[in-house]
């Protein structure tokens, strides 16, 4: 990726999004597709969709992402002045406690820390639940909490963006602005192209809490067929235990998954684009859901040809989920020469 790409992309990991609260971070993914789309326009929830106008007799094409991240909320506030907490989306109580948090206030940032008792002070195999954690702002007394937190507020882990060795980078929420970024990039193929086809980048909002989002913009747009970029899991990787390997790897390209949603029509038009291309791709197996946006839209209006194309991330729902950009670049030249392979008379159906 260019200069400019990769500043988007930091943008993108740097600014926090947790689902219920992604404004700033759609702000960011509006002024970046403004500068090539055709058309910019965001829903009452927030949804952000971007356009190329393509032949008004060709088929549109979504190309989807999801802008939000897991975090906490401000559940309530102890007499001591600390926080207690709830979840949001699939936060992880293992990784949870001992950290910096920032909460997102109405004035602004506000730093805290996950309090964690002392090894010498506790069980050695403890761990709370995540309503069991409290957060610890440095002030004596609830008044003084209130008078600088509400109920409601958000909190992220305050990790930030780390480049490690080679084209690999950490980060927290890595799930899933990697996707946004790729929505945004093979937009900008398209219009780049002038494709036939109409092509929609679409950066939506709640998947974390139940997909919410996608099934506005699905039901929304109707697109003729949808590509919905998300991580999926890279197991090359001590931490994961022999029996839950999937053979996904960082670096060796994006993953098209099989079954469930996936649209066989879709999984061939996207392998045979990579062939073609010489685009290194990796394939998975989805028995039943795909736990990304696919789930929600493939169902909208009758059935929508779907299709979960996954960026490889180890660590997922940590504060050090880790990806490749190599694998991204791969990602933006699949769409690209996908949407590129669109026409008029295109059609996704299956044949019976």
């Amino acid at each position: 990726m260019n200069e400019t790409q990769r500043t988007f992309l930091d943008d993108l990991l740097e600014t926090p999004t947790p689902s219920g609260f992604e404004t700033r971070g759609q702000r960011v993914w509006l002024d970046y597709v403004t500068e090539f789309a055709d058309e910019v326009s965001t829903d009452d929830y927030g949804n952000a969709v971007a356009v190329h106008e393509g032949d008004s007799d060709a088929p549109t094409v979504a190309l989807t992402g999801h802008a939000d991240e897991i975090g906490y909320v401000v559940r309530d506030i102890d007499g001591e002045g600390f926080l207690r907490l709830g979840s949001i989306g699939g936060a992880d109580k293992t990784v949870s406690r001992g950290q910096h948090v920032t909460i997102h206030t109405d004035d602004g940032p506000l730093a805290g820390v996950i309090g964690q008792a002392a090894i010498h002070l506790r069980d050695e195999h403890e761990t709370a639940d995540i309503e069991d954690l409290h957060v610890d702002i440095g002030v004596e007394t609830e008044e003084a909490a209130r008078d600088l937190v509400a109920i409601g507020d958000p909190l992220t882990v305050a990790t930030t963006l780390e480049a490690l060795q080679g084209s690999r980078l950490a980060a927290r929420g890595m799930d899933n602005r990697v996707g946004t970024w790729a929505a945004a990039e093979g937009l900008r193929r398209a219009c780049e192209a002038d494709v036939e086809a109409t092509v929609y980048a679409v950066s939506t909002v709640q998947e974390e809490v139940g997909l919410q989002g996608a099934k506005m913009v699905g039901f929304d747009l109707a697109p003729d067929a949808a590509i919905v970029m998300d991580v999926t899991h890279a197991t090359d990787e001590p931490a994961t235990p022999g029996n839950r390997s999937n053979g996904v790897e960082l670096g060796a390209g994006p993953v098209i998954a099989r079954g469930g949603a996936n649209h066989p029509v879709l999984v061939e038009r996207l392998r045979t684009a990579a062939d073609e291309g010489e685009i290194d791709v990796q394939l998975q197996a989805t028995g039943s859901r795909t736990g990304t946006d696919a789930d929600a839209i493939f169902t909208q209006r009758g059935g929508i040809p779907s299709l979960n194309l996954g960026i490889p991330n180890r660590y997922m729902h940590t504060p050090v989920e880790v990806i490749d950009t190599d694998d991204l670049d791969s990602v933006v030249d699949l769409l690209g020469a996908f949407v590129g392979s669109v026409s008029g008379d295109e059609d996704f159906a299956v044949e019976i």
